[in-house]
């Protein structure tokens, strides 16, 4: 159909104000149980009623349009792709107050996003649709976006997941696109009853992040799957979750009483008194372990015959620190300062990140706070050092490599001597430490010490009242080449920061993202532990400080084999804190370092999984 006369007139494209319908209890007799079977995505125990927040589906007419109405539907596509930048931006407000495993979730997807709406194939593709083949914005877009989509999903060597995560990041942004370009309205979970289970077809990782923890008591879907973006954003929210439940949303009314246990991935739709009273019973002891686990926040992290282990928190934002606090923990042991450059045009000056760090060490009230230096790698977008031309404004072919880390801040010394300035002024406020990321050999220490040393000269003369000996010095253990490297290193430092997540990562080969291999993924295979055992005992030679702040330090499971191979401190998510404070009491140092030996025999990664599953069954029996 082609549309004749003047365009029509012009619509604000919609804000995102999503409308939503949360249903009362239905009247009547109660209704037969039914249970369905499901994804077990995000564990615990949910109650409540089933609510829904539906969302609209956008009309889209394919219109042709005279040539002279093209440049007009091209402009209303540009506002569209505007206003959806809008809605990014406020998502990544939002970023500020969710728990920091969904932080690091949404901020990578929402740069994929932000790229898509910039100058992209995509957007390149939509604008030439309209004008070759003169039809309307909408239709271009969905056009376009389900046509690449699917290119994306049959092309490429990577595995069926991975092609799928993608050709659904941009089936998003079609769709983002088409709401905005038709004024329809979003969903909108202001509106949802406390204490409510919500039911959807499909939660979006996007839709997740407007979730409130606060105000849910579980969440259900018809569609999705365990290991996409929104899986991860609902178990970083703490919210029990269901996900693939087969025809949910024709069985599911508003108003039902429902049931979702999450470590299962069973949902009970009007259950009889007997399975509420057990989901109730199942429920409270669930909240008795939390209030248990929260009683240790007062006690002291020691072992059974009385060896002190240092538990401290990584934080991802300063927003976090009354989560540290209520976490037990003693400090911070990996403060990431990559938030001060993101998601702005400009590099913060010195006065802007000694302002910041100073907030947060005079928040630890005389705890340590160790500050690693910015750790820019191609994988990690930060605007503000792409517009000053510091870094490319992508990662090349493939960013795990390169100049990135410390190699990155000795070529931008500028950079480097603004951020060491900043937080040696911080550190007159309150015990810190200084660790560097992706160090590989001695010298680059050495370097790293002379620009430190030049910066505390220069403090010094402008007055400002630093020790003789500026606060130490560590690097983070995060390449074989460092752990093998160790024994020099070490004598180079001041503390070592054994980082596993990348130690796996570099010593395997693998990303557990991207690849087909990601199942090969493993922290405790033989090689990454003799790295890390390497390390420590370079460490322990010379009585220097060594902790592990990767991802094994926060599981409970793995706190016996890390005391037996000798490490004291732990930093980790401030959530994990209280269930590694109780592994550590209830061991011995002596039957940890036994089981540690055993372990360290072992060439088999199975029987490494099968020796750590037996010895948590013996403590906890």
């Amino acid at each position: 159909m082609r549309t004749e006369g003047k365009p029509p007139p012009r619509r604000k494209p919609a804000a995102e104000q999503p409308r939503a319908t949360a249903a009362a209890k239905p009247a009547g007799r109660q209704a037969k149980e039914t249970t369905l079977y499901g994804l077990a995505v995000s564990p615990g125990i949910a109650i409540g009623r089933l609510a829904t927040a539906t969302e609209q589906a956008p009309a889209i007419e394919r219109r042709e349009l005279f040539e002279d109405q093209v440049a007009w539907e091209i402009e209303r596509f540009d506002e569209a792709v505007g206003a959806s930048r809008k809605q990014l931006a406020k998502l990544r407000a939002r970023l500020s107050i969710l728990p920091e495993e969904a932080n690091r979730e949404l901020e990578p997807l929402l740069d994929a996003y932000a790229q898509m709406l910039g100058n992209s194939r995509l957007t390149r593709n939509i604008r030439r649709r309209i004008g070759e083949q003169r039809i309307n914005a909408e239709a271009a877009v969905a056009e376009e976006a389900e046509g690449l989509a699917e290119a994306m999903f049959a092309a490429g060597t990577d595995d069926r997941a991975t092609r799928q995560r993608r050709a659904d990041e941009v089936r998003e942004i079609g769709r983002r696109l088409v709401r905005n370009l038709t004024r329809t309205p979003w969903r909108n979970y202001s509106l949802l009853p406390h204490g409510a289970v919500l039911a959807a077809e499909l939660l979006t990782p996007a839709d997740a992040a407007l979730l409130e923890p606060a105000r849910l008591a579980g969440v259900m879907t018809e569609e999705g799957g365990l290991e996409g973006h929104t899986a991860i954003m609902l178990r970083a929210l703490g919210l029990p979750a269901v996900l693939g439940v087969p025809g949910l949303m024709d069985t599911a009314e508003p108003g039902t009483m429902a049931i979702v246990d999450g470590r299962a991935g069973i949902v009970t739709l009007n259950p009889t008194a007997t399975t509420l009273a057990a989901a109730r019973k199942a429920l409270a002891a669930e909240m008795r372990e939390r209030q248990r686990l929260g009683r240790l926040r007062r006690l002291p992290a020691v072992t059974r015959d009385e060896e002190q282990v240092e538990l401290q928190a990584n934080l991802e934002l300063p927003i976090e620190l009354p989560m540290i606090a209520q976490s037990g923990a003693v400090g911070i042991g990996l403060l990431r300062t990559e938030f001060l450059f993101m998601n702005r045009d400009d590099v913060p000056d010195e006065d802007a990140q000694a302002e910041t760090y100073i907030q947060v060490v005079e928040a630890m009230q005389g705890d340590p706070v160790t500050i690693r230096v910015l750790d820019w790698g191609g994988e990690k977008q930060i605007e503000s050092l792409v517009a000053k031309g510091i870094v490319p404004g992508a990662g090349g072919d493939n960013p795990a490599l390169g100049v990135r880390g410390l190699r990155l801040l000795l070529k931008e010394t500028e950079l480097f001597e603004t951020q060491l300035a900043a937080i040696l002024r911080a550190s007159t406020k309150g015990p810190v430490r200084v660790l560097l990321p992706m160090v590989t050999t001695p010298d680059e220490v050495r370097k790293a010490r002379e620009v430190y040393d030049r910066v505390g000269r220069r403090l010094r003369r402008r007055g400002l009242d630093l020790p003789e000996h500026l606060p130490p010095l560590g690097i983070m253990i995060e390449t074989p080449g460092a752990a093998l490297a160790a024994d020099s290193l070490a004598l180079e430092s001041d503390f070592f920061a054994i980082g596993t997540n990348d130690l796996a990562m570099y010593t395997l080969a693998v990303d557990r993202a991207e690849t087909e291999a990601s199942h090969l993924y493993d922290p405790l295979h033989p090689a990454v532990l003799r790295l890390m055992q390497f390390a420590i005992e370079a460490a322990l030679r010379i009585r220097m400080p060594v902790s592990v702040c990767g991802e094994i330090a926060g599981d409970a499971r793995l706190t016996p084999l890390l005391l037996g191979l000798g490490i004291r401190s732990l930093s980790m998510s401030s959530g994990s804190v209280p269930r590694v404070k109780q592994a550590v009491r209830s061991v011995a140092i002596d039957d940890c370092a036994r089981f540690a030996r055993s372990v360290m025999e072992q060439s088999d990664p199975g029987r490494i999984a099968a020796l750590v599953s037996g010895f948590q069954t013996k403590h906890d029996g």
